[in-house]
């Protein structure tokens, strides 16, 4: 049996946590702080907010749903974090309202830009959240993954249609109001004045696999974890991940 403190779910966030956590130790080592300022749009319950914070960071959550952000306070309470850890309700388009511009040194936009009307000026916000030298980590749903897994569950006019749908939409019924390719996500990222640090495929293979299999087979979980991160950074895994995700840096963190 897998590890049971290895939990399926541990695939899912995997390769953004590795990611995000080496982009935060270089921007430490460059402020020469021991913590940084993080703002997490939509951050919701704080999947990531409360185990940034574990590492010392101090990070702001603006979700727009109250529900979540009390779930937020909850969950950081029960981590002993509640001094590093802030909620307010709020959504990317109106961002300003509830935070500074130019006051933090990395900005998670995680699961955001399918939700909102104008994803450009969703990027921007983001951007201009930023300190000078600052890092975008930046999440979303992959359009190739949704066809490709219609495909396999049958659904062959259904994959058609997200293929050729503006926003990859499978259909009326699809939960999911937009997906984006690696082009469009980089492009942006470039559009907002950051530089494309790295993408990464996320979920490749995890939400393709039947769950029985990482369930029963010894060290099956481990194996596939290995094959995500080894098939993340490649181009030719991008299109057919569920996720993709997108660092971006300004040009001062760069070194541009």
């Amino acid at each position: 049996m897998s590890d049971p403190m290895r939990p399926r779910a541990s695939l899912r966030t995997a390769v953004v946590w590795e990611v995000l956590r080496d982009a935060l130790d270089r921007r430490v080592k460059a402020a020469g702080r021991e913590s940084l300022d993080v703002l997490d749009t939509g951050g919701g319950s704080g999947n990531f907010a409360v185990p940034l914070a574990r590492l010392g960071h101090r990070v702001t959550v603006v979700d727009p749903s109250p529900n979540a952000l009390f779930a937020l306070e909850r969950r950081a309470a029960e981590a002993g974090v509640a001094d590093r850890v802030r909620g307010v309700q709020g959504d990317a388009h109106g961002l300003f309202d509830v935070v500074e511009r130019g006051g933090y040194d990395a900005v998670l936009c995680h699961g955001v830009l399918e939700y909102v009307d104008d994803p450009a000026e969703g990027v921007r916000n983001a951007v201009d959240a930023l300190r000078a030298e600052g890092f975008l980590s930046l999440l979303a749903a992959g359009l190739g993954g949704a066809v490709l897994a219609r495909a396999l569950a049958g659904h062959f006019t259904e994959a058609r249609h997200a293929l050729e749908d503006p926003h990859g939409r499978w259909g009326e019924g699809d939960p999911m109001p937009r997906r984006f390719t690696a082009d469009q996500l980089t492009a942006l990222v470039e559009g907002a004045g950051l530089v494309v640090g790295s993408v990464h495929g996320v979920r490749v293979f995890a939400d393709l696999v039947p769950g029985v299999l990482v369930d029963t087979e010894p060290g099956a979980l481990d194996a596939l974890l290995k094959l995500e991160e080894a098939a993340a950074e490649l181009p030719a895994f991008h299109s057919v991940a569920t996720q993709l995700h997108v660092l971006g840096e300004t040009r001062d963190a760069a070194g541009g």
